[in-house]
């Protein structure tokens, strides 16, 4: 089993502290089934038209976001564990929040797993002699908003998918630096406020999680990109996979893993367990010309969005 990356340093009155879905995301990525699927995305040569003449069986190293970072324990587990998971060390991580604690608490907790994994690469051939992984930057930003079209190859997205009345407003800059202290109530109220970006998802919980499905087309790599999406029963999973079915070019959207255990304030439906003896059907390469893949995570369940190879 490998390790849960320590957030002991991370103050949770304003960041969601890591919990079921959070740890249904580090089991379903470290899968055996997920990892054989990976390692094979992620090495493959492909079209390695632009590659280095020097390097053979060249395959530009993956770029891993994460948004709605909180805590960070996800993406630093996954780049933690990243030989484990990608079959290579040399990813790149970055993270987003509309949370600027989350993104300063992400850093850390990030640059300790990495650090700490270094610790026991001694005596694995493969680690000694690769570089990485690498940890860009935790942006306070609005989900994909700073990402350059077509640039991510691994998205992962946790979202706040509690239905609500309605979302809590952004926090801005000015408010951020500007944080109440002289009133315990209206610290409270701020930190509750910033607490709740992290799990309000407005109307069926959808708010938030539609408007990042809304621009996975635009930010995967067209040519291998994936996305893991967590959904809850309450979000209506089958719409959403029929939405994306919608997409057409090969889109696709499979259940990659689930909890079916209670999570607090709701119980998942059960979903179809993924065959032990052959991958998610989705786990064909993708065309290089066409949009990508993703993964949706009901309470979960974990599915997978991707465009197969005709």
């Amino acid at each position: 089993m490998l390790p849960t990356p320590s957030t002991s340093h991370v103050c949770f009155d304003t960041i969601y502290e890591p919990a079921e879905d959070s740890y249904l995301f580090l089991n379903t990525l470290s899968s055996a089934i997920e990892t054989a699927w990976l390692s094979r995305r992620f090495n493959d040569s492909g079209d390695n038209s632009s590659k280095p003449c020097s390097i053979p069986n060249y395959s530009p190293q993956p770029l891993v976001v994460e948004v709605g970072i909180g805590s960070g324990v996800v993406l630093a587990f996954v780049a933690a564990n990243a030989i484990h998971i990608f079959g290579r060390k040399d990813i790149l991580t970055l993270g987003t929040d509309v949370n600027s604690n989350a993104c300063r608490a992400t850093r850390q907790t990030i640059l300790d797993a990495i650090s700490e994994s270094q610790k026991h690469e001694l005596g694995n051939p493969v680690a000694e002699m690769s570089v990485g992984p690498f940890f860009l930057s935790s942006l306070t930003a609005d989900l994909c908003t700073p990402l350059r079209p077509g640039s991510v190859d691994v998205l992962i997205f946790n979202p706040p998918y509690v239905p609500t009345p309605e979302l809590p407003d952004m926090p801005s800059p000015e408010v951020e630096d500007s944080a109440p202290v002289n009133s315990s109530r209206s610290k409270f109220e701020h930190e509750s406020h910033l607490l709740s970006l992290s799990y309000a998802g407005g109307k069926l919980g959808m708010e938030t999680t539609n408007r990042l499905i809304e621009s996975i087309p635009d930010v995967l790599n067209p040519a291998r990109g994936v996305a893991y999406v967590l959904l809850c029963a309450q979000n209506n999973p089958d719409e959403v996979r029929s939405r994306i079915a919608g997409w057409g070019l090969g889109w696709i959207a499979e259940i990659v893993g689930s909890s079916g255990a209670k999570a607090g304030w709701e119980r998942s439906e059960p979903s179809p367990p993924s065959s032990p003896s052959a991958p998610p059907a989705a786990s064909a390469s993708a065309t290089a010309s066409s949009p990508s893949a993703i993964r949706l995570l009901p309470s979960f369940v974990l599915w997978f969005w991707s465009i197969i190879d005709e």
